[in-house]
């Protein structure tokens, strides 16, 4: 259980990672545009990135967990643990994308370098985004009845 959540934070950190070091390089090429389409243009190129990432990622680690010994899916369990994972991560989503784009927003306001607001709203709504889906995790109990 605890190698389970130990793989899909690491999933989401280097999804992260990835989505902040691309984020950064395009919030200072849009530099001259307006802050709130700055952080706008920007968030949805985290999400562009973060996504393609944790899904590869996700998908690497866990290919061989719904495989029947027949060969087959298990598609029951696979349709069980995504409605929670997709639950988990929708709820901490909502939350990081309102924090993301407030800080990122505010810290341009204030005369941020682009790229900096970027990366230090970024980096704060991934601690927070990180508490809240750990804990809905727990929650829905996506690591527990033998997954």
């Amino acid at each position: 259980m605890l190698q389970e959540y130990l793989k899909l934070n690491k999933n989401v950190l280097a999804a992260f990672a990835a989505s902040i070091a691309v984020s950064a390089v395009v919030a200072h090429l849009l530099s001259d545009q307006a802050d709130y389409l700055n952080t706008t243009y920007t968030t949805i190129v985290d999400y562009v990135i973060y996504f393609s990432v944790f899904t590869g990622m996700f998908y690497l680690d866990n290919r061989k967990k719904y495989h029947l010994e027949s060969g087959a899916t298990d598609t029951v369990k696979l349709k069980h643990d995504l409605k929670k994972l997709i639950t988990s991560m929708g709820i901490a989503e909502v939350v990081y994308t309102v924090a993301r784009w407030a800080l990122q927003y505010y810290f341009l306001t204030i005369n941020y370098d682009a790229y900096l607001a970027s990366i230090v709203s970024q980096a704060i709504s991934t601690i927070i985004y990180l508490i809240i889906l750990n804990a809905i995790v727990k929650i829905t109990r996506l690591y527990k009845d033998g997954n």
